[in-house]
């Protein structure tokens, strides 16, 4: 009976303490693996198992998607999509998109959480309306723009003769089409945006602006030497986000164009995106091995500016 009682006492817990690097104590239990499970099994099955299948895809030379077999194996797929004069143009007009509609995306965002936080009226109503947007189908919003920018009985183009401007070919001008795009991916994405700028504005805490009155900061030092910098962390995560949602850039593509055009994205595809571009290949042209290959190209660069940002937003960020 000691004996047993002695074997009872020395059975190991199924759990244990781990010291972190901070000094505080964590609990570490093989129960946690087990709860994990299910997301685990569902992360494999939908997003590392479709990867592996579109990494096998690119390298075939010749693919049946009925049968899904393919022959050859190399990277000929790879070598076709970077020679596809296409691919370029859905890689300049994404850039465009990321150089230009973005940055002016996050100024106007940006000043609107600036003035919508200094309203102390209302403040509610004005996060609503601008919110709305953000609740509203893509496709939506887009078969409105399409209405907006039509060449023939639009608004804009109204409104342009009536200030003695011509009318312009929006949807079908080849050189106006990717600032059609642009004009609406900059409306579009203001509203998420606002809001995160907003949550952002609204954690500074309010002592900081009330030690800044007292030792005369003018507004514009305020903005500049406190609310930027302490809304650094938010702004920083808005550009991360909103730069892999630039990047896959469809909807609005396919709201504005691919109905206007019958199928492709604008004139000779002169409105077409990385995203499209896959679509396009996929769907379009039947050919899945290029599509996959330009794909695992996209996922590539993604990964790319992802690993820029986190090392440039260790200088430039400052944490609280």
């Amino acid at each position: 009976m000691e004996k047993v009682k002695t074997a009872k006492k020395e059975k190991q817990p199924k759990y244990r303490l781990v010291e972190m690097s901070d000094g505080t104590l964590r609990v570490r239990s093989a129960w946690a693996y087990a709860y994990i499970l299910p997301a685990m099994a569902l992360l494999l099955l939908f997003t590392l198992y479709p990867l592996v299948m579109v990494l096998r895809t690119a390298f075939y030379q010749k693919y049946i998607y009925i049968t899904n077999t393919g022959t050859g194996f190399g990277m000929s797929s790879f070598i076709w999509v970077l020679k596809d004069p296409t691919f370029w143009m859905a890689c300049k007009n994404t850039l465009i998109l990321l150089l230009i509609a973005l940055p002016i995306t996050l100024v106007i965002a940006l000043g609107a959480a600036l003035l919508i936080n200094s309203i102390k009226k209302l403040q509610g109503f004005f996060q609503t309306v601008y919110f709305l947007p953000y609740v509203t189908s893509t496709i939506a919003i887009g078969m409105a723009f399409l209405w907006l920018f039509h060449s023939d009985y639009g608004y804009i183009n109204y409104f342009l003769e009536f200030l003695g401007i011509p009318p312009q070919k929006w949807l079908t001008d080849p050189d106006l089409m990717i600032v059609t795009l642009s004009i609406f991916s900059i409306w579009n994405g203001l509203a998420f945006k606002i809001l995160l700028f907003l949550a952002g504005l609204q954690k500074i805490n309010k002592q900081v602006y009330q030690a800044a009155r007292i030792d005369g900061a003018s507004p514009a030092k305020t903005l500049f030497r406190i609310t930027l910098p302490l809304l650094s962390p938010t702004i920083w995560m808005v550009i991360l986000v909103s730069v892999i949602y630039v990047a896959r850039t469809f909807n609005e593509v396919y709201a504005m164009f691919v109905s206007y055009a019958g199928g492709a994205a604008g004139t000779g595809n002169a409105a077409i995106t990385i995203m499209y571009y896959i679509y396009w290949m996929f769907y379009d042209q039947g050919k899945v091995n290029y599509a996959a290959a330009a794909a695992i190209l996209f996922l590539i660069v993604i990964i790319l500016i992802t690993v820029v940002q986190r090392v440039v937003s260790k200088k430039f960020v400052h944490y609280v």
